[in-house]
Protein backbone atom coordinates (compact mmCIF):
# COMPACT_ATOMS: atom_id res chain seq x y z
CA UNK A 1 0.00 0.00 0.00
CA UNK A 2 2.68 2.39 0.58
CA UNK A 3 4.17 1.97 -2.66
CA UNK A 4 1.28 2.48 -4.30
CA UNK A 5 0.57 6.26 -2.65
CA UNK A 6 4.33 6.87 -2.81
CA UNK A 7 4.01 6.27 -6.68
CA UNK A 8 0.67 8.30 -6.92
CA UNK A 9 1.39 11.26 -4.32
CA UNK A 10 5.22 11.40 -4.27
CA UNK A 11 7.65 12.96 -6.55
CA UNK A 12 6.75 12.47 -10.37
CA UNK A 13 8.74 10.80 -12.97
CA UNK A 14 9.64 13.86 -14.27
CA UNK A 15 11.58 15.67 -11.72
CA UNK A 16 15.33 14.45 -11.08
CA UNK A 17 15.61 12.37 -7.71
CA UNK A 18 18.37 14.51 -6.72
CA UNK A 19 18.69 18.19 -6.00
CA UNK A 20 22.07 18.32 -7.65
CA UNK A 21 21.43 16.37 -10.78
CA UNK A 22 19.43 19.76 -11.79
CA UNK A 23 20.74 21.95 -14.02
CA UNK A 24 20.63 25.49 -13.36
CA UNK A 25 18.81 28.37 -15.00
CA UNK A 26 21.05 31.46 -14.54
CA UNK A 27 24.50 29.21 -14.10
CA UNK A 28 26.40 30.64 -17.39
CA UNK A 29 29.00 31.66 -15.45
CA UNK A 30 29.76 29.54 -13.09
CA UNK A 31 29.73 27.11 -16.45
CA UNK A 32 32.28 29.30 -18.14
CA UNK A 33 34.56 29.32 -14.97
CA UNK A 34 34.75 25.65 -14.60
CA UNK A 35 35.49 24.90 -18.36
CA UNK A 36 38.13 27.67 -18.34
CA UNK A 37 39.40 29.01 -15.17
CA UNK A 38 42.65 30.15 -16.78
CA UNK A 39 40.36 32.45 -19.00
CA UNK A 40 38.24 33.46 -15.39
CA UNK A 41 41.49 34.14 -13.92
CA UNK A 42 42.81 36.59 -16.22
CA UNK A 43 39.05 38.56 -16.33
CA UNK A 44 39.24 38.90 -12.39
CA UNK A 45 42.94 39.92 -12.42
CA UNK A 46 41.97 43.14 -15.24
CA UNK A 47 44.31 41.91 -18.02
CA UNK A 48 42.78 42.45 -21.44
CA UNK A 49 42.90 40.19 -24.51
CA UNK A 50 44.37 41.83 -27.25
CA UNK A 51 43.94 39.42 -29.73
CA UNK A 52 39.89 39.63 -30.40
CA UNK A 53 38.63 37.46 -33.06
CA UNK A 54 35.24 38.08 -35.06
CA UNK A 55 34.82 41.43 -35.01
CA UNK A 56 37.07 44.89 -35.26
CA UNK A 57 36.57 47.51 -32.08
CA UNK A 58 34.06 50.34 -32.50
CA UNK A 59 35.87 53.57 -32.61
CA UNK A 60 34.31 55.56 -29.62
CA UNK A 61 31.75 58.34 -30.20
CA UNK A 62 28.91 59.10 -32.61
CA UNK A 63 28.37 57.19 -35.75
CA UNK A 64 28.91 59.63 -38.53
CA UNK A 65 25.87 60.87 -40.59
CA UNK A 66 25.51 59.36 -44.09
CA UNK A 67 27.75 60.92 -46.85
CA UNK A 68 24.99 61.49 -49.28
CA UNK A 69 23.18 64.01 -47.24
CA UNK A 70 23.25 67.60 -48.78
CA UNK A 71 25.36 70.11 -46.33
CA UNK A 72 25.35 73.56 -45.71
CA UNK A 73 28.37 74.61 -44.02
CA UNK A 74 28.05 77.62 -41.69
CA UNK A 75 30.88 79.25 -40.49
CA UNK A 76 31.26 81.17 -37.40
CA UNK A 77 34.42 83.47 -37.58
CA UNK A 78 35.84 85.70 -35.25
CA UNK A 79 34.89 89.61 -35.99
CA UNK A 80 38.16 91.87 -36.48
CA UNK A 81 38.23 93.38 -33.86
CA UNK A 82 38.66 90.49 -31.70
CA UNK A 83 41.85 88.77 -33.46
CA UNK A 84 44.38 90.06 -31.27
CA UNK A 85 46.77 88.59 -28.69
CA UNK A 86 45.03 89.44 -25.02
CA UNK A 87 48.26 89.02 -23.37
CA UNK A 88 50.89 90.61 -26.20
CA UNK A 89 48.42 92.03 -28.52
CA UNK A 90 49.95 90.77 -31.80
CA UNK A 91 47.32 89.73 -34.65
CA UNK A 92 46.04 86.01 -34.37
CA UNK A 93 46.52 83.65 -37.36
CA UNK A 94 44.28 80.89 -38.31
CA UNK A 95 45.56 77.77 -37.19
CA UNK A 96 42.97 75.22 -38.16
CA UNK A 97 39.22 74.72 -37.76
CA UNK A 98 36.53 72.60 -35.54
CA UNK A 99 33.33 71.40 -36.56
CA UNK A 100 30.70 69.34 -35.48
CA UNK A 101 27.62 68.24 -37.71
CA UNK A 102 24.00 68.56 -36.73
CA UNK A 103 21.01 66.51 -38.74
CA UNK A 104 18.44 69.21 -39.47
CA UNK A 105 15.11 68.49 -40.81
CA UNK A 106 12.80 70.90 -43.48
CA UNK A 107 9.16 69.44 -42.58
CA UNK A 108 6.99 68.87 -45.98
CA UNK A 109 6.78 72.09 -48.09
CA UNK A 110 3.58 72.83 -49.00
CA UNK A 111 3.15 74.94 -51.77
CA UNK A 112 -0.03 76.00 -54.36
CA UNK A 113 0.33 76.15 -58.24
CA UNK A 114 -1.34 78.27 -59.98
CA UNK A 115 -2.66 77.46 -63.25
CA UNK A 116 -3.29 80.82 -65.68
CA UNK A 117 -4.95 80.27 -69.18
CA UNK A 118 -4.51 82.53 -71.14
CA UNK A 119 -7.21 83.23 -73.41
CA UNK A 120 -6.91 85.13 -77.15
CA UNK A 121 -9.39 86.76 -79.27
CA UNK A 122 -10.40 87.81 -82.62
CA UNK A 123 -10.21 91.98 -82.45
CA UNK A 124 -12.24 91.89 -85.86
CA UNK A 125 -15.06 89.26 -85.57
CA UNK A 126 -15.36 88.81 -82.05
CA UNK A 127 -16.34 85.39 -82.57
CA UNK A 128 -13.39 83.21 -82.31
CA UNK A 129 -11.86 82.48 -78.59
CA UNK A 130 -8.89 80.10 -77.87
CA UNK A 131 -7.59 79.40 -74.63
CA UNK A 132 -4.47 77.42 -73.70
CA UNK A 133 -5.05 73.72 -72.54
CA UNK A 134 -3.51 72.49 -68.95
CA UNK A 135 -1.89 68.91 -68.51
CA UNK A 136 -4.59 66.56 -67.20
CA UNK A 137 -5.01 66.18 -63.48
CA UNK A 138 -4.62 62.70 -62.07
CA UNK A 139 -8.17 62.89 -60.82
CA UNK A 140 -10.23 65.72 -62.39
CA UNK A 141 -11.15 68.69 -60.68
CA UNK A 142 -9.42 67.73 -57.25
CA UNK A 143 -6.83 70.64 -55.67
CA UNK A 144 -4.13 67.57 -55.35
CA UNK A 145 -1.53 66.98 -57.68
CA UNK A 146 0.25 64.21 -58.46
CA UNK A 147 3.39 64.63 -55.97
CA UNK A 148 0.66 65.05 -53.25
CA UNK A 149 -1.37 62.36 -53.95
CA UNK A 150 2.07 60.17 -53.93
CA UNK A 151 2.56 61.72 -50.37
CA UNK A 152 -0.91 60.77 -49.17
CA UNK A 153 -0.45 56.82 -50.12
CA UNK A 154 2.60 56.70 -49.15
CA UNK A 155 2.00 58.18 -45.69
CA UNK A 156 -1.04 55.67 -45.32
CA UNK A 157 0.31 52.31 -46.33
CA UNK A 158 4.27 52.67 -45.92
CA UNK A 159 3.89 55.21 -42.94
CA UNK A 160 0.72 53.43 -41.41
CA UNK A 161 -0.91 56.87 -40.99
CA UNK A 162 -4.19 57.02 -41.11
CA UNK A 163 -5.74 59.93 -43.57
CA UNK A 164 -7.66 62.03 -40.20
CA UNK A 165 -3.85 61.92 -39.10
CA UNK A 166 -2.71 63.38 -42.07
CA UNK A 167 -5.73 65.91 -42.48
CA UNK A 168 -4.50 67.14 -39.35
CA UNK A 169 -1.24 67.66 -39.73
CA UNK A 170 -1.80 70.09 -42.98
CA UNK A 171 -4.32 71.41 -40.37
CA UNK A 172 -1.36 72.32 -38.26
CA UNK A 173 0.25 73.53 -41.26
CA UNK A 174 -2.61 76.10 -41.58
CA UNK A 175 -4.39 74.05 -44.29
CA UNK A 176 -8.14 73.54 -43.94
CA UNK A 177 -9.09 70.89 -46.30
CA UNK A 178 -13.07 69.44 -45.61
CA UNK A 179 -12.87 65.62 -45.32
CA UNK A 180 -16.48 65.05 -47.60
CA UNK A 181 -15.96 65.38 -51.40
CA UNK A 182 -17.71 67.89 -53.15
CA UNK A 183 -20.78 66.47 -54.79
CA UNK A 184 -20.49 67.75 -59.16
CA UNK A 185 -23.32 67.46 -61.20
Amino acid sequence: MNLLLAKRFGRSSEKSPSEDRQPGLFDEAEEIKETAPEAADEEESGEESSTVTGHGRRKPGRKPLPEWLPRDEVIYDLPEMERTCDVDGSILVKIGRGSSEQLDIIPARVRVIWHVRIKYGCPHCHQGVKTASVPPRPIPKALATAALLAHVVVGKFADGLPLYRQGDILTRAGIDLSRTPRRTG
